[in-house]
């Protein structure tokens, strides 16, 4: 017996409506479309990770990445810790960001920034302190909004949030940005009357982009991966310094 499908008004084969991604109606679903494959190599993608940030192609996590029991958030901003006490003074941010490679002048002003806007947030009290420590123990209450979703509001790793990153705004290369998408995306992630988060998230792909894109202009999706578990910025710095572990990457 020859099978029936049911076509909808939209044009839709009924049978799959309750699994489509797209809407007929609402054009931006077509344009910025989601993975469905994820199941495929990481298995319960849509779980939050506390200790690793896997995607398609290390669905267990960087290689050799110790996280020392630390949240995927508190990995991402343990390399800036330089004396290993779980608080980061403006001082220790500018110096991480100057071992990363950036200037004196650039690095001078984003430690300024970056220590204004999260210290107070991170503080185990009520009262500000004048020398702006960010206590990594907290670095979730730090979180904003107007972002990509990949970290969650406790500091966990999304996978299919930050797969869908390439698949919704990669539109050149599959995984990698150009300037422009990461534009987008960032347009594309701003939530209502969050001055702050559009802000916010912008600087913090500017920053990404200056730091990791390629000699081509592109931000490649291992780029952004390894800078959310922050294995990333250790990798930098021994580019930095040289020697037998850029080589090897």
């Amino acid at each position: 017996m020859a099978k029936t499908t049911i076509i909808t008004a939209g044009g839709m084969d009924q049978r799959n409506q309750p699994l489509t991604t797209e809407a007929p109606h609402a054009p931006v679903t077509a344009e910025r479309r989601v993975r469905t494959d994820l199941e495929t190599s990481i298995p319960k993608p849509y779980m939050a990770r506390g200790l690793v940030a896997p995607d398609m192609e290390h669905p267990n996590g960087t290689p050799d990445h110790k996280h020392n029991g630390m949240s995927v958030l508190q990995q991402h901003a343990a390399f800036f810790d330089q004396d290993n006490n779980g608080i980061i003074y403006p001082w220790e941010t500018y110096s991480g960001l100057r071992q990363i490679g950036f200037n004196m002048i650039g690095s001078f002003i984003v430690a300024i920034l970056i220590n204004v806007a999260l210290s107070y947030p991170t503080l185990p009290g009520w009262f500000p302190n004048p020398f702006l420590p960010i206590y990594i123990h907290n670095i979730h209450k730090g979180k904003h909004g107007s972002d990509s979703g990949t970290y969650d509001r406790e500091g966990r790793y999304m996978p299919v949030h930050f797969e869908n990153i390439f698949s919704k705004y990669a539109r050149t290369v599959p995984d990698k940005l150009t300037l422009g998408e990461v534009w987008d995306m960032t347009q594309a992630n701003r939530e209502l009357f969050d001055f702050f988060g559009w802000i916010v998230s912008k600087l913090e792909w500017g920053l990404l982009y200056l730091l990791a894109r390629d000699e081509d202009g592109f931000l490649s999706k291992e780029a952004i991966r390894r800078c959310f578990d922050g294995s990333l910025f250790d990798y930098c710095a021994k580019v930095q310094m040289g020697g037998d572990y850029a080589k090897q990457e």
